[in-house]
């Protein structure tokens, strides 16, 4: 069976010595194998798996197979061994049963642990997949142990077992003789077969925070005789994903390479990492959307040894801890962070909107696929970072929606356009826009997504407002319209799309009468039957008067769509008439005239106090 090395290391010497899987001859042993956990007591992290094995001892509740899952390194190899002596204790003035208690080395622990004990076999699924491998396991369970209480099978990484080798063993895995107790260990728990999970006690270990890990690498860094900075301990942990070995052999590597010294600029340097501070800078100049400024500073860290993978991957954790922050607080930060870090976290989450955070978010993702697989990984970072900060200043799509008042099918309203902001400070004016068809082609279709609400100022960088967005005040009661084309104006501005939609593209008008409050409609295909009654409820709701819809059988006028886009293309023929217009489309006969947007025309007022300005 492969050893899966350091899962998780132990608190305090081994009860066999400091190197307890081999000789001293051997010369040195690796951190990950040197602080191999032996006891229960001496894993971490894993406090729910302990608690309910040591009561299902205390109990004699044992189960006749165990499956152990979680991601590499977090301990399922080694929580087999320590399980395996726990089944077979046996020591001296002690009570002949199972016990979790292994402060003391029982008469089967030391042979247990050096994997050469007659009764305990370990499997390596992984070389030893058929059928074969599984017969002899289940020929020798016949035979009772010759020295312990238990024959324990431990197969590691039993998901790689073929499909028959698994149904091979299920008939043995179900009633197994009282002797024998099998132990599995997978990372891979999906790949394992549901007639054999139902037959274990399943134990999922978890990955390990990065809190305890720093503890724990600070007692193994202290027992080495070494130094190490917390902050580089942290970064140690972090890197390791949860997985203690993996952590360890960093540490290892670290010890060696500051000749006992741990420093946080020398971890980074040896993985590649980019310092935290100047990843945040990085960040600030990303959201402003200086795209020179984004290329230097990237390029220093690259010739600092940052890997651009490796950058990309932690601008997306910041943006990920920063987003936390935003929406949940800055306890939300988690425990991993320095001082300095979470100060510019909360910093970056008070400066940023959460769409603008998400969208840097996805393109960030994206990006590290692309940077993967490109042949150069620097420029398709560097190709990365230009997007984001050219997106900087571009507001989220409900912003756009909002400002544009309604997208490309509603008609420019005469009141000032929004306007958005720019990497300079500037207000760009943002014109409502009015697509009509080229003379060869259909008018568009219309959907829902056409339509919003009337042109709001917004900034996507501002928080306030966005918080704002978020829980809007009621609108006060409107005016009584005046016409159906008001009716359907104060739908708009209420943001009911979808009723807006019906009334402007299902809806025929056969009679409006606003004084007595009526409304006859026809309703055309695709309407509805229920929009009578719905129209009616919110007018009432919405305006302070009565309103009576009635539907009547026969159709009235067209409907306000078909009005608006006979309009908008006879303005759109007007114009090709123009002599101006005329003479380019001459001179580009290819041409096509597909939007229409207008010019803002400032007051006189307006324009002497830009001029004072």
């Amino acid at each position: 069976m492969s050893d899966e090395s350091s899962d998780i290391g132990q608190d305090g010497p081994s009860l066999f010595g400091d190197a307890p899987e081999a000789p001293a001859t051997t010369g040195y042993l690796v951190l990950a194998r040197k602080y191999r956990p032996q006891t229960f007591d001496d894993l971490i992290g894993q406090e729910a798996m302990v608690t309910t094995l040591r009561n299902a001892f205390a109990t004699e509740r044992i189960a006749q197979a165990y499956m152990l899952t979680g991601v590499r390194g977090v301990g399922k190899t080694t929580t087999a061994r320590i399980l395996a002596r726990a089944l077979n204790y046996s020591a001296a003035g002690a009570d002949d049963r199972p016990s979790i208690d292994l402060s003391v080395p029982g008469r089967h622990c030391r042979d247990i642990i050096d994997s050469r004990h007659p009764d305990v076999v370990e499997m390596d699924a992984a070389s030893n997949t058929g059928i074969e491998n599984i017969r002899e396991i289940i020929e020798s369970a016949r035979y009772k142990p010759m020295v312990a209480r238990y024959k324990v099978f431990i197969i590691d990484e039993v998901h790689m077992l073929s499909k028959s080798a698994f149904n091979a063993l299920l008939k043995t895995l179900e009633e197994p003789p009282p002797h024998v107790k099998f132990i599995f260990a997978t990372t891979e728990i999906r790949k394992v077969p549901v007639t054999v999970l139902s037959r274990c006690q399943r134990f999922d270990l978890r990955r390990i925070d990065v809190p305890l890990l720093v503890d724990h690498f600070r007692r193994i860094v202290t027992k080495e005789g070494a130094e190490a900075e917390d902050e580089a301990l942290a970064v140690i942990a972090r890197a390791a994903g949860g997985s203690v070995r993996d952590g360890l052999s960093v540490l290892d590597q670290a010890i060696a390479m500051g000749s006992g010294k741990v420093t946080e600029a020398g971890v980074r340097s040896m993985l590649g990492l980019a310092d935290r501070g100047r990843l945040f800078d990085l960040l600030d100049l990303l959201f402003s959307g200086a795209a020179a400024d984004v290329l230097s500073a990237f390029g220093a860290l690259h010739r600092a040894g940052a890997d651009p993978i490796e950058t990309l991957a932690d601008l997306g954790e910041a943006i990920h801890v920063a987003t936390r922050v935003r929406i949940a607080g800055e306890a939300a930060a988690g425990d991993g962070l320095s001082a300095e870090e979470r100060r510019r976290a909360v910093a970056l989450a008070g400066r940023v909107s959460t769409p603008v955070l998400s969208r840097a978010w996805s393109m960030l993702l994206k990006g590290l696929d692309e940077a993967g697989k490109a042949p150069n990984a620097a420029s398709a970072a560097e190709m990365v970072l230009i997007r984001i900060a050219h997106a900087a200043d571009l507001p989220s799509p409900e912003d756009i929606i909002r400002t544009l008042g309604g997208g490309t099918a509603r008609r420019p309203s005469s009141s000032a356009s929004p306007a958005a902001p720019t990497r300079n400070g500037e207000q760009r004016p943002t014109a409502g826009l009015a697509v009509v068809p080229s003379p060869d082609e259909p008018p568009p279709p219309v959907s829902l997504d056409d339509y919003g609400a009337d042109a709001a100022e917004a900034d996507p960088f501002d928080p306030e407002q966005e918080d704002e967005d978020v829980a809007p005040a009621a609108p006060p009661v409107l005016d009584d319209p005046r016409s159906f084309e008001e009716v359907v104006a104060v739908v708009g501005r209420r943001r009911d799309a979808r009723l807006q939609v019906h009334l402007e593209e299902h809806v025929s008008l056969v009679k409006f009468d606003a004084a007595q409050g009526a409304i006859d409609v026809a309703l055309l295909p695709g309407a509805p039957p229920e929009i009578a009654n719905e129209l009616r409820e919110k007018l009432n709701k919405w305006t302070s008067r009565k309103w009576i819809v009635a539907v009547s059988r026969t159709k009235g006028a067209p409907t306000l769509g078909e009005v608006r886009r006979e309009r908008e293309a006879a303005e759109l023929e007007a114009l090709r008439r123009h002599s101006a217009l005329a003479d380019l489309l001459e001179q580009f006969p290819d041409a096509r005239i597909t939007a229409v947007r207008p010019i803002q025309v400032r007051s006189d007022d307006e324009s002497d106090e830009q001029a004072a300005g």
